[in-house]
């Protein structure tokens, strides 16, 4: 009976554990989706979704900075005194975008003169102060870095969909490329612009709080 309880309980444990970084995925990819239902990220989605390209780059690199930021939070959670905590978040997630922007201008110089002081603006960018505060400065690792993971997953597809749209409206390409049938596509110059990013962006925010059913309350 011993030997079966013991083989009962870790099975039980890891369901349990699978169940919650379920859970914290769905949320952060789809149920709180940071730019969807949350509304944050909203600047730099509009300024960097006119090429698919952009905002890959822009979404993996907010992603490291949402991750490593996160869990270097939570690993110092206990002894970050509470009146220094913004503080302290802005120092560690200025480190990792750093990290990002001698990245890109190392390796993808091209892209980083595209993105320009978006790249810099990481360490501003709402989700991942929120990330901090809300989930890594009162959880453990092992649950940091998946909430880390499915924000910034979530703020990268969104970013990704709209450009998607916004791309080839815009420019007749798809990550730079001429699309076929588009030889005479007279472009729509207002999708290179913010204003056109906002009109997809909203569209998008919409189909997705339909699809989780998050409303707002009148």
């Amino acid at each position: 009976m011993n030997q079966q309880q013991d083989i009962k309980k870790p099975s039980s444990w890891l369901r349990l554990q699978y169940k919650k970084w379920f859970i914290i995925l769905k949320n952060g990819i789809s149920d709180e989706n940071p730019i969807a239902v949350t509304v944050l990220g909203i600047c730099s989605a509009l300024a960097v979704t006119n090429r698919v390209e952009n905002a890959i780059v822009m979404g993996i690199g907010v992603t490291f900075v949402i991750m490593a930021s996160s869990m270097l939070v939570s690993l110092l959670r206990n002894m970050i005194p509470s009146k220094v905590r913004m503080v302290a978040y802005m120092v560690i997630i200025s480190v990792f975008t750093i990290v990002v922007q001698m990245f890109l201008q190392a390796f993808l110089p091209v892209v980083a003169a595209n993105l320009g002081a978006y790249t810099g603006l990481i360490i501003t960018n709402c989700i991942v102060m929120g990330r901090a505060e809300a989930f890594a400065i009162k959880n453990p690792v092992k649950y940091t870095i998946i909430d880390g993971f499915a924000n910034g997953m979530g703020y990268t597809l969104v970013l990704i969909a709209v450009a998607a749209v916004r791309e080839p409206l815009a420019f007749g390409t798809f990550l730079n490329y001429p699309l076929p049938g588009f030889d005479n596509w007279i472009n729509w110059n207002v999708m290179a612009l913010a204003p056109g990013g906002f009109f997809v962006l909203t569209l998008f925010a919409w189909l997705i709080r339909v699809w989780t059913k998050k409303y707002e309350d009148n």
